[in-house]
């Protein structure tokens, strides 16, 4: 049985569903609700009515009121992760995506009283979605929240019997980013160096500039995968168009494709307008960092015979909101005005960049 990919609209509420040999993983995007309750009662609905289960959510935006943030998440027993992105100031979250798993069962992972993961499985392999992951002590310096976060992952893992070896795709929100990305990629390399990953595969990933409601340094998720057939293959996808980031002390590889007998999935990681030689370019022109992030995901997918009708789900980063408009025009005039994706104000990696965007794509293996 190949895997079959569709999409439907309804409510507001764009979904794909990617049906497996044995389950079915539904993404969903959600426009913000009237009120923070509305936006998880509306994602328990949607897990309900699809027989399934909520195994991440991502609310993209955040509030000005912490108390409503905390009655909003007393009933949520699922991973969560709620951004506010670092120029963001709006009052109401800007949007959200969640992913729900149905046909396996789920087993929830907790970590400090919370739920930081869901795990579920098939014949071939175990897999575990983390999401809100937090480091431990506030009150700490940045480089030691860095560690203590990629050390509670590494916890939450283990609790699913996996290694951070298993780990195939993180994202990562730092509050402030600019002022601290270079230290944080120095940790991140030293924790992968200890843990054997440059051995194995470098997961891929996305990091932005996003503030968290705990006001820890940072927060994050990951995917992990834990192979038990031969019939599973997990690899790093080059781009094209750009040089592997760890060329500039990066440690992530610019996509990870997850092969199975009935499917194909791509992990594109968050992309921007850079150069083959590691470069910034376009400098202070929004249209054409836009143009040129697009191009070289466009590469990626052709790369693996795929493109942009296969998306399951995105998220475009914008320095600026009103580069938004810009975005809508791009997919217009490129044909991929229902593309999947949520949009967040934030940070990106360096000062200059002005766009950044995730995708992920599912074809039939053979297909």
């Amino acid at each position: 049985m190949h895997c079959t990919v569709s999409r439907s609209i309804s409510q507001n509420l764009f979904r794909t569903s990617l049906q497996r040999e044995t389950f079915v993983k539904h993404m969903l995007s959600m426009p913000p609700g009237d009120s923070s309750p509305a936006l998880f009662d509306q994602l328990a609905s949607s897990a309900r009515e699809l027989g399934g289960a909520v195994v991440s959510q991502m609310v993209l935006g955040g509030s000005e009121r912490p108390e409503v943030d905390e009655s909003a998440v007393e009933g949520v027993q699922w991973p969560l992760t709620w951004l506010r992105g670092d120029p963001c100031n709006g009052r109401s979250p800007a949007a959200s995506q969640a992913v729900v798993i149905a046909g396996a069962p789920v087993k929830p992972l907790r970590m400090d009283g919370r739920v930081v993961g869901m795990v579920y499985e098939d014949e071939h392999a175990v897999y575990c979605q983390l999401g809100g992951v937090l480091p431990a002590d506030p009150k700490a310096s940045r480089a030691v929240q860095a560690r203590q976060f990629f050390e509670n992952m590494e916890t939450a893992l283990g609790l699913a019997g996996m290694e951070f070896r298993h780990t195939v795709r993180t994202w990562l929100y730092l509050d402030q980013l600019l002022n601290w990305y270079d230290t944080f990629n120095e940790v991140r390399t030293g924790f992968f160096e200890e843990r054997g990953v440059f051995d194995h595969m470098v997961p891929g990933s996305t990091g932005i500039g996003a503030a968290n409601r705990a006001g820890m340094a940072l927060i994050g998720d990951a995917l992990a995968i834990k192979p038990k057939t031969e019939q599973i293959r997990i690899f790093p996808v080059a781009s094209p168009l750009q040089c592997p980031a760890i060329d500039y002390k990066s440690s992530f590889s610019r996509a990870v494709e997850i092969d199975t007998p009935d499917c194909r999935e791509l992990y594109v990681s968050g992309t921007a307008s850079i150069a083959s030689d590691g470069e910034s370019v376009y400098l202070d022109d929004p249209e054409a960092q836009i143009a040129r992030t697009m191009e070289v995901i466009d590469a990626i997918l052709a790369s693996r015979e795929m493109s942009w009708a296969d998306c399951t789900r995105a998220i475009a980063y914008f320095k600026d909101m009103e580069y938004l408009g810009l975005f809508h025009a791009y997919c217009g005039q490129a044909g991929i005005e229902d593309l999947p994706a949520a949009c967040l104000h934030a940070d990106v990696c360096r000062d200059e960049l002005l766009f950044e965007i995730e995708v992920e794509t599912a074809a039939a293996n053979g297909a």
